[in-house]
């Protein structure tokens, strides 16, 4: 609770952490949940649209097909927003990527509200590319950010702010979309284009609040100007200290261009960091959480829930994901990344079997539906508490300034692909597993689990510079014995 309070008192920072969320992962959850609810209004407006053109009506698997571009189209334009991401970050900084990212969001949002009235679901197509391009930059320029201008013993608690808001963007989608609010068959088009809410909110509200220290003193070189972003995100504390140490970071980094992301793969000095990135990337969207949601309203209508209150039992899922994004903030800064990671994958891995168990026995055994419901619920809470949002912070400190964005990057590209292919893959997995469809998540989470324990530095309460003397003897373990690494040496071997 004192990470809380110490977080509260940094009335700059808690705004910076507002304005930046509400634009930014809040926007990746409202987008990816809002589309479940008009899903029979768009497919019947595909169908009108067409008849009106040519007389005659869409073929159901067509109309299927573009219902399913619909929704590809937006991890496939997270995927492009990923790879613009870096470039945005260097050139721009990181609180201008995120101002003009909301470009993107305006340009959907009119998209989405006069498509109707045209007459084109393939402006709803267009307008799904354009929200994704602007989940794929924010996903990855919004934990940058925050990880940059947090204080050291709060950072862990800032970045997992990203996955608290992603939650609550799921959840304010879930309730917007009810059909009693903006979910009618009359009222979508308003749903789709309601994105520009928060983007407008973030637009009033970030330009108000300061750059990233980091980014104005290592990239910039402007030193007055990170010590007045410096002064304004601490409130009264002294920056002096602070100061000195990103002067040093600073100096370690100096005459090191940024990295590009493919150069990340081909230095030693970079080894641990990005295995660590890929595996526990990879396992966090091969968990089976997503899928989780896809596989809900059929668990809760075997458990006998009426059809017109599964959309309730829905939103209860979104909420479960919320409180533990919000319980995993508030414990982080005491239990440290590494142990949220165990504990988050060890407890999923022990949910799937039992919800594995429950599918296989639930029409032998009274009881095992109301079970299965139950593992949902506790499989989503377990992933709230560890990989939802710890996962997004080890791009940020586990990369120095120089390779950071490239970081950033890889991690958005990875996830945007993983996301598509599971979308993708899912129904033919849970056609040909059936019952047993939860055994491969169930290896992954293990193999998560694994990997966190046995191979990643805990970076609790540590500086960058600390994390980055840290990995060097694990990169090098034979020069472990030698004096204390202050840069330059990793720096170099960063070049081509």
């Amino acid at each position: 609770m004192r990470a809380l309070q110490r977080l509260v008192q940094g009335r700059v920072l808690l705004l910076t952490i507002c304005a930046a969320g509400i634009g930014g992962t809040f926007q990746f959850g409202y987008n990816l949940s809002i589309i479940n609810a008009p899903t029979m209004h768009i497919q019947e407006f595909t169908n009108e649209t067409w008849r009106a053109r040519t007389g005659r009506p869409l073929p159901d698997h067509q109309v299927l097909l573009v219902w399913s571009l619909i929704v590809a189209l937006y991890p496939l334009g997270g995927l492009f927003g990923a790879l613009l991401a870096g470039p945005l970050a260097i050139t721009l900084g990181r609180k201008k990527s995120l101002l003009v990212n909301n470009a993107f969001v305006v340009a959907a949002a009119i998209l989405f509200g006069f498509s109707r009235k045209a007459g084109s679901f393939e402006m709803l197509m267009l307008g799904r590319l354009l929200v994704g391009v602007s989940a794929g930059v924010s996903m990855s320029v919004q934990p940058m950010y925050l990880g940059e201008s947090a204080p050291k013993e709060l950072r862990g608690a800032v970045a997992m702010t990203s996955a608290v808001f992603t939650a609550l963007g799921i959840v304010t989608g879930q309730v917007v979309g009810l059909r009693e609010l903006l979910g009618g068959p009359q009222a979508w088009p308003l749903l789709l284009a309601s994105c520009l809410v928060p983007g407008a909110l973030q637009l009033a509200s970030l330009p108000l609040l300061p750059e990233s220290p980091r980014y104005l003193l290592i990239d910039r070189g402007d030193t007055e100007a990170c010590r007045a972003a410096l002064q304004r995100l601490r409130g009264a504390r002294d920056v002096a200290e602070e100061l000195e140490e990103l002067e040093r970071e600073g100096a370690a980094c100096q005459g090191c261009r940024a990295q590009r992301p493919w150069e990340l793969f081909q230095h030693r000095a970079l080894r641990r960091q990005v295995t660590s990135l890929v595996v526990l990337g990879s396992a966090m969207e091969l968990c089976g959480n997503d899928t989780v949601y896809a596989y809900a309203s059929s668990v809760f209508r075997e458990a006998g829930v009426p059809g017109e209150k599964v959309q309730y039992a829905i939103i209860g899922t979104g909420g479960c994901e919320l409180l533990s994004a919000i319980v995993s903030c508030v414990v982080i800064e005491h239990l440290g990344r590494r142990l949220l990671l165990m504990g988050g994958y060890c407890l999923m891995a022990g949910w799937a079997s039992v919800f594995t168990a429950a599918l296989c026995l639930q029409s032998s055994l009274p009881g095992m539906p109301y079970l299965a419901v139950a593992c949902v619920f506790a499989f989503i809470l377990s992933f709230g508490i560890g990989p939802a949002g710890v996962t997004g912070i080890l791009a940020t400190e586990l990369f120095d300034q120089t390779a950071r964005p490239a970081a950033h990057v890889t991690c958005g590209v990875l996830m945007w692909t993983m996301l598509f292919l599971v979308g993708l893959g899912f129904p033919f997995v849970m056609e040909g597993l059936s019952h047993f469809l939860y055994v491969p998540f169930l290896g992954v989470c293990v193999c998560g689990a694994i990997y966190a324990g046995l191979f990643l530095p805990e970076t609790k309460g540590k500086s960058f510079l600390e994390i980055s003397e840290e990995l060097h003897r694990l990169n090098f373990p034979w020069r472990a014995q030698g004096p204390a690494w202050r840069g330059p040496e990793v720096t170099e071997s960063t070049e081509l």
